[in-house]
């Protein structure tokens, strides 16, 4: 009931008054009952507890920071500052800690709006991408926003280790990009796709890009944010 009570008390001031973004213990004489009370709201948003990874395979399956690290999570439009997170890219899922129980406990992905990590990198949850065979729980970092949201699939694989070795297989970690804008995700594998998709003026914009030593196959992030920040000017 205390568990209730607090996910209640916690959210209730936020949900009707029209603001986008809420902080939880925003109020800095709430905070240390914020943070104590952390563990509580963490099992109400638990989709059970993290498997360990393989100790066969080579590395680690994890996005940034194989150690817990404070960043902010997303949940129904209230922000939760200084919560322990990983993630890890492998099999796509958002992980916290649950302090109390001393474990690894995961975030149901259809209950984040969205997490920044440490280095200041922002995910979203988002559906319709279904399709896309590496779409996993539907998390995405997110770009540039505009007219249309830029957004990079960071994802690991796993590669057989050929030599004799104590692992099985190795992690790799890849990238897919998309615009969305909708719902409808376009993946991009060419700078050029982006241009077609914006419908950007393509002499004015090379020369920019060339300004600023952006090309789409060395740096596809900042070229994708780039051209969203434009287009929607």
């Amino acid at each position: 009931m205390r568990k209730i009570l607090f996910f209640i008390f916690l959210l209730g001031p936020f949900s009707n008054n029209g603001l986008k973004a809420q902080v939880a213990g925003q109020n800095l004489a709430f905070l240390p009952e914020y943070q104590e009370q952390l563990p509580y709201f963490q099992e109400l948003i638990t989709g059970g507890q993290y498997q360990e990874p393989s100790r066969l395979i080579q590395g680690d399956p994890y996005y940034f920071s194989r150690q817990f690290e404070k960043g902010t999570l997303i949940i129904n439009g209230v922000t939760y500052p200084q919560v322990p997170l990983l993630y890890d890219s492998y099999r796509d899922q958002v992980v916290t800690f649950h302090p109390v129980f001393n474990q690894k406990i995961l975030i149901k992905p259809e209950k984040i709006d969205g997490f920044q990590l440490a280095n200041g990198e922002r995910f979203r949850h988002f559906s319709g991408n279904g399709d896309y065979l590496k779409n996993g729980n539907g998390i995405y970092k997110v770009l540039g926003e505009g007219d249309y949201l830029a957004v990079a699939k960071q994802f690991k694989t796993t590669k057989a280790v050929r030599e004799m070795s104590k692992y099985d297989e190795i992690y790799l970690a890849k990238s897919d990009y998309f615009l969305v804008k909708d719902g409808v995700f376009l993946q991009i594998q060419k700078g050029n796709q982006a241009f077609e998709i914006l419908g950007l003026e393509k002499k004015f914009i090379k020369k920019e890009l060339r300004a600023r030593n952006l090309v789409f196959k060395q740096n596809p992030e900042e070229y994708l944010k780039f051209l969203v920040q434009v287009n929607s000017k």
